[in-house]
Parts: C-alpha cells; sequence; structure tokens
C-alpha cells in the first residue's frame, strides 16, 4: 500500500503540529512543552493510556487494535528534544529561544508518530497493542536508557521496537537500513598531562607539558592504523587541546585534552581504552610528566536485529517501495540502541531531500516526509498484527 491518503489529509495538520515544537525547542530532558503538547494530543486521539514523566519527561501512549488475539505489543519511538544551537534558517517559524534549535529532526520525529498514533487510534484496524514512545534526551543525555531502566518494556509488555530517523541527502520517498551495526558507539575521554610549569626561557629546568602533549595526540592515532584490524571502522579524534597558561612566554603546567572514540564493534571499545591509557600515560613518562585517562562510556553500537529489519525493509517497500536494505552503516551515535538491547527491533531512515546536514544552523525537517513517515509507523503495526 503506498502513502496512505489520510495522512495526506492530515499533512497540513501534522506540519502544523512539526512548526510549532519547531518553534519551541527544548533541551535534553527539560521537554516540558513539547511532552505537555504531546500528551495532550493523545488524549485528544483517545488512546487508551497515556503516561507522563517515564525516563523523567517521556510520554508513553497506548493504542489497543480492534481485538487482541495475537497478544502482540510493537513499540514505536520518536525523540522529542532540540540541540543547544544557534538557527540560521530564517523560517517565520524558527527558534523562540535563543541557542536552542531542532537541528536534528527530532520535530519531525514527534509530529510523525503523533500522525501515527492518531491514525491508529482512528481505525484500530491491528490485532494487538501498539505502544507509541516519546523520548527525551537522546542529544546526548541518554534519555532511552533512562525509559528503558525506569521500566518501560516490562511495564507495558513491549515485545519488539522501532523507531526512524531523517537522513538528509537521502531523496524523500526513499528508506535506508541494513541489519546489524547501524550506528556507532560513542565514548569520550579527557587526558589531563601534568608536568612542571616554568619559564619559557629556561625549559631545561621545566617539564614541558605541552611539547609532552602534542606527542600523545600524535601517538594516539596509531591505535586506529596499528592496533585496529584495518577492515573495521574506529574512529578516534581528539577534539580539544588547551593548557593552563595563555601567555608566550610561560611553559604550562598542565594540558588538558578531549576527545571521543567511535566504533562499530564493542571488542574495540575496550581496545581504545586500554590503549589510550597506555598510550598516554607512556608517552607522557618518556617526557618527564604524567598524563590521566578519564574514561567516559557513552551510547553502545545500534544494532538492527535480522527479523526486525526484514520487518521494517517490508513495510518501507509498501509505503514508498523505494528501500536500500544494505546502506553502510554511520559513525554518528543514538542512544535508540538502549532499547534495541533491550528488545528486538529495527532503526530506519527516511530520507529528509537536499538540506544541510543534521546538526548545522540551516538544518531544517523537510515536511514532504510526513506522510511518507507516518505511513510507515501505521504499515508496520498493521503488518506485525494483522487485524483478526
Amino acid at each position: 500500500m503506498p502513502v496512505r491518503n489520510r495522512f495526506a489529509e492530515l499533512q497540513d495538520e501534522i506540519t502544523a503540529w512539526r512548526r510549532d515544537i519547531h518553534e519551541n525547542p527544548e533541551l535534553l530532558f527539560e521537554t516540558h512543552r513539547t511532552s505537555a503538547l504531546v500528551a495532550g494530543k493523545l488524549r485528544e486521539f483517545g488512546c487508551d493510556e497515556i503516561t507522563e514523566g517515564i525516563g523523567r519527561t517521556g510520554v508513553v501512549g497506548v493504542i489497543r487494535g480492534r481485538s487482541d488475539t495475537s497478544g502482540k505489543v510493537i513499540g514505536l519511538r520518536a525523540d522529542m528534544d532540540a540541540l543547544p544551537i544557534l538557527e540560521a534558517t530564517g523560517l517565520d517559524y524558527a527558534s523562540k529561544t535563543p541557542g536552542a534549535m531542532h537541528a536534528c529532526g527530532h520535530d519531525g520525529h514527534t509530529a510523525m508518530l503523533l500522525g501515527a498514533a492518531k491514525y491508529l487510534a482512528e481505525t484500530r484496524n491491528f490485532d494487538g497493542t501498539a505502544v507509541v514512545i516519546f523520548q527525551p534526551a537522546e542529544e546526548g543525555g541518554a534519555g532511552g536508557k533512562e525509559m528503558v531502566d525506569d521500566g518501560m518494556m516490562d511495564r507495558w509488555g513491549i515485545q519488539e521496537v522501532y523507531g526512524m530517523h531523517n537522513m538528509p541527502g537521502l531523496p524523500v520517498g526513499q528508506f535506508a537500513i541494513r541489519s546489524g551495526p547501524l550506528q556507532a558507539s560513542s565514548d569520550e575521554f579527557e587526558i589531563v598531562v601534568t608536568g612542571r610549569g616554568g619559564h619559557a626561557a629556561v625549559p631545561h629546568e621545566a617539564v614541558d607539558t605541552t611539547l609532552a602533549a602534542a606527542h600523545v595526540v600524535v601517538a594516539l592515532q596509531s591505535i586506529v592504523a596499528r592496533n585496529v584490524d584495518p577492515l573495521k571502522r574506529v574512529v578516534l579524534t581528539v577534539a580539544t587541546f588547551e593548557s593552563d597558561s595563555d601567555a608566550s612566554n610561560i611553559i604550562a603546567h598542565t594540558v588538558r585534552m578531549k576527545g571521543t572514540v567511535r566504533t562499530l564493534d564493542p571488542e574495540w571499545r575496550d581496545l581504545a581504552e586500554t590503549r589510550i591509557r597506555r598510550v598516554a600515560g607512556d608517552i607522557a613518562s618518556a617526557f618527564g610528566a604524567q598524563a590521566e585517562l578519564i574514561w567516559e562510556p557513552g551510547y553502545p553500537v545500534t544494532v538492527n536485529w535480522p527479523e526486525q529489519t526484514a520487518h521494517a525493509v517490508e513495510a518501507a517497500r509498501a509505503v514508498t517501495g523505494n528501500v536500500d536494505d544494505a546502506t553502510d552503516p554511520i559513525m554518528p551515535s543514538e542512544d535508540f540502541s538502549y532499547m534495541l538491547e533491550a528488545r528486538p527491533g529495527a532503526y530506519m531512515f527516511v530520507g529528509n531531500g537536499d538540506t544541510p546536514m543534521c546538526h548545522h544552523p540551516a538544518y531544517n525537517f523537510d515536511d514532504a516526509t510526513i506522510p511518507i513517515g507516518c505511513s510507515w509507523f501505521a504499515e508496520l503495526v498493521e503488518r506485525r498484527m494483522p487485524a483478526a
């Protein structure tokens, strides 16, 4: 079945929801207005159960089908939070909150799942239960983990879970997915190199932490080049480098650097931490300095389950017929990974057209994608739980 006529009829209404959310962005767990809007809409649609405050500010809605002989419960997830970016789109519905904007399309994800919820509550043409999940704090706050840890999966008996993210550069109407690793893990680290500060004119009386730290930065690149299987994907980036002095004639006492490690294989997460600690410590020691590693584990690898990926592909083919089911994995991370660790499921990309990339101040979600995404969510429910 192609894009459903009902979503074409609802497109203006759903677009208005999306633009209202876009105009009023909220960060991390502070999605109070957005969460209230979502809960209010779910009540208006006649959902059987609406629960707020899951994972702090998450919202869960339950929609029961006309029958429940299957006993199946399918979860559908959208993220709600924005990014700390100053918007540069010039739109008439641009962010009214300085320094915050929906630069990743979560406004669109929320609107599409709301549209699907409205349709499913109207038709109930399925045998089982659909659970719609609206999550805060995807952008660095691990809101997905918070909702799982809050007992969401067990409380509503969710058996499978599906999510969707827009993809700039992919034509509107095209879907992309793969079984197995789809998005990378994301760990952060800080290295503090300590030596002995002094006068730049007498370096032999100091321990030059800047020189030692510079060698650490260069040596860290050998980890990917010489310790990782060349056929695997690992990205190690040192993103900041700062000393405790800003004078040209002072040798700093301390240098701090921060970075991130991305990989598609949990094995290499452990290796990266071990090797960073060893390389930084030994290199610094060679210069008479010391290095301390502060390791902050982040989101795990987003791994699509094979059977659920096949279901996601079937639904996408029914909607537009345009599906890349062996797309390349990407290195940005996604906290839907926590939900996929808790239950079988799959994560799908949907085209956003020729727009600036996500996290760019000129990015904007393409509203032409709305009926396509809504149709995919609805198709999944009706295919996985066909009406008795």
